[in-house]
């Protein structure tokens, strides 16, 4: 007997989203799903001509949310919040949400930054993350920085996982 399942595979940002559509959005939270790999937050938006658009923001892991203080009651239904993400490539109600800010104007981060979503200053990690010879580009036939253990500068050999003890 055969099954089939399906599949739900984890993407990179630019898979789905746009970098270059920034948006703003301001609305009622109608449902909060806490699902990996990606937490959803349905949102009713109301926009000046009256039209009203059903808005799906992904955020983070749940596990990423809630460490970063977002909780089951932070976002229960009609909570008013302004969500700046990026659109979807299509053009759909779907964004990827990067801040949130509830009607307290605490704002609390969306996002990861590890998935290609551009570096803009409200990830509080990629804030205090100094830059390292990893963020440079490798060029063709060059071994992965911080994996060549060399020792020749400090700073490399403090790099190396190999000599860590």
């Amino acid at each position: 007997m055969r099954t089939t399942v399906p599949v739900v595979a984890h993407h990179a940002f630019a898979a789905e989203f746009d970098a270059n559509k920034p948006l703003s959005l301001t609305g009622t939270v109608t449902k909060m799903e806490w699902i990996n790999p990606h937490a959803w937050i349905h949102v009713e938006v109301t926009r000046e001509d009256g039209t009203v658009e059903q808005w799906m923001i992904e955020g983070g892991t749940p596990n990423t949310l809630f460490r970063r203080g977002i909780t089951r009651d932070s976002l229960m239904p009609g909570t008013t919040i302004v969500v700046d993400g990026y659109q979807a490539k299509d053009g759909s109600f779907k964004a990827n949400g990067r801040s949130l800010t509830l009607e307290g104007g605490e704002e609390l981060f969306l996002g990861s930054s590890g998935t290609g979503a551009p570096r803009d200053g409200s990830d509080p990690v990629e804030r205090r993350r100094p830059r390292t010879s990893m963020d440079e580009p490798r060029r063709p036939g060059q071994p992965f920085a911080g994996r060549v253990c060399s020792g020749r500068d400090q700073r490399r050999r403090a790099l190396c996982r190999h000599r860590r003890r």
